[in-house]
């Protein structure tokens, strides 16, 4: 983020006002956002709701990363999909409708999934990571960049009814090396979720980007939260640091 924030309208005043009522979050914290520059890997079921949620937020520059084409097995969860753009590019769509919730919002529409290859370009000056896909070869890719170069790193992750979400930030927490110290091989691309799943998942993404960008609340530094939603049932569980972790050696706790 810009050490210098930028000043707010009188219509983004009018705009975010109800969220400018926090507290703890104020008309400095609405400043933080139009400063901030997020990346979203994945703007499927979970990262669009990341995505539409930070741009209703006032955050002022998204990057959204995800290849392919909207097929109609998206639009049961991916709600910045539409039935008339089929065929077309995803990201494409995500971006044009993001704007049309938010003209003042910069986006940056990358039509590539995360890779070794590009993941230094993709997060070179943004303030905050949003991981959401679904594969571990990209969720290593945008872990080791986070660590490399101390961007805070919000991880989601879903299957069928169920969920998990924590918040990295560099040499202070576990990452997700710590976590997951080899690829789960049997995580597919492709599961069983509903929409509600996804969605569920992706606004409690975007808050936590929001907590971490404006210091407001507690993040889940350290924390897994596992939920689910077929029993209605919410755990929090301590991530512990690996010191031989080849991706964060071992942090200083926060």
């Amino acid at each position: 983020m810009s050490s210098k924030t930028h000043q707010l309208t009188a219509e983004e005043k009018a705009i975010y006002e109800w969220q400018m009522w926090v507290d703890d979050f104020g008309e400095e914290g609405q400043r933080i956002l139009k400063s901030s520059h997020v990346l979203i890997s994945r703007v499927g079921g979970l990262g669009g709701v990341v995505a539409y949620e930070l741009a209703a937020a006032g955050v002022g520059q998204i990057t959204l990363a995800h290849a392919g084409n909207i097929k109609p097995s998206d639009l049961n969860r991916q709600l910045l999909m539409t039935h008339a753009r089929i065929g077309s590019p995803r990201v494409e769509c995500a971006a044009e409708r993001l704007r049309q919730l938010n003209p003042y919002l910069g986006v940056t529409p990358v039509a590539e999934n995360v890779s070794l290859e590009n993941v230094e370009a993709l997060s070179e000056g943004v303030d905050l990571i949003v991981d959401c896909a679904p594969l571990f070869s990209e969720r290593f890719a945008l872990n080791t960049a986070a660590m490399r170069n101390n961007i805070p790193l919000v991880e989601c992750a879903m299957y069928e009814l169920e969920f998990h979400i924590t918040s990295m930030i560099p040499k202070q927490t576990p990452c997700l090396r710590c976590l997951y110290p080899e690829e789960v091989q049997h995580w597919k691309r492709e599961f069983p979720v509903f929409g509600a799943v996804s969605a569920t998942v992706g606004a409690l993404g975007a808050m936590e980007a929001i907590k971490i960008l404006t210091g407001v609340g507690n993040p889940l530094f350290g924390q897994l939260l596992r939920g689910d939603l077929r029993t209605m049932k919410f755990q929090s569980v301590k991530i512990n640091s690996n010191p031989q972790c080849a991706t964060c050696g071992s942090p200083t706790p926060i």
